[in-house]
């Protein structure tokens, strides 16, 4: 029998990541910044160990840079680096939005459901769980599709850019506007009307690149 339990290591891993990767999504530590590590055991209570494993599950992710002396960085991205993924997020999305509209209503009840519950996080300004929200509505529509090679170069994508996603909500004059964007969404997915879905992803992304590029 073994003498430790790996699910606990497991739960301090992905615990320690996903406190990382928050860290870095809502800006606490900024583009080009060196992550604090013996900082952040510090605050976390555990060795600089986990930190390490932690950073190299956000490298994977194209959260960060893990350079030579410098430790890990926070990937950085030029405005056209940003439309660019933006653009081809919003060609993926828009193309399993007019998926989706076919997909069994059960499915589609649970994403208006979160809609509604994202509705209420953004009255009650609770940012970081609106956004956690937000990506989960987005990742639900791509399932939706049921196109696997889609739903693996989507994940690749969406994890890269969590943070400038994050950044597009960062007035709340563009909040609003991107909340105003998925009620659009919404409407068009109860209706089924892939085409006006196609159309309301695509302004959405379009929208969003103009959130990020001009904050």
């Amino acid at each position: 029998m073994p003498t430790k339990d790996p699910i606990a290591r497991t739960s301090l891993h992905l615990e320690v990541t996903s406190r990382l990767r928050s860290l870095i999504v809502e800006s606490h530590i900024k583009p080009g910044e060196r992550v604090p590590e013996l900082e952040i055991s510090r605050d976390l209570g555990v060795s600089r160990t986990p930190i390490r494993e932690a950073l190299k599950v956000l490298a994977s992710e194209g959260l960060v840079e893990l350079l030579p002396l410098r430790g890990a960085v926070v990937k950085s991205f030029s405005p056209k680096d940003a439309a660019d993924m933006l653009e081809v997020m919003g060609l993926l999305e828009s193309y399993a939005a007019q998926k989706a509209c076919k997909a069994a209503q059960s499915r589609i009840d649970h994403v208006l459901t979160m809609h509604n519950k994202m509705k209420t996080l953004f009255s009650q300004r609770k940012r970081p769980a609106y956004f956690d929200l937000n990506q989960k509505i987005h990742d639900a529509l791509v399932d939706m599709a049921d196109n696997e090679s889609l739903s693996m170069v989507h994940s690749t994508m969406s994890k890269r850019m969590r943070s400038l996603r994050y950044s597009g909500n960062n007035t709340p004059e563009n909040w609003r506007a991107a909340l105003e964007d998925h009620e659009r969404i919404a409407h068009a997915l109860k209706k089924r009307d892939a085409q006006e879905m196609k159309q309301a992803v695509q302004s959405h992304f379009e929208n969003t690149i103009k959130r990020v590029l001009n904050p």
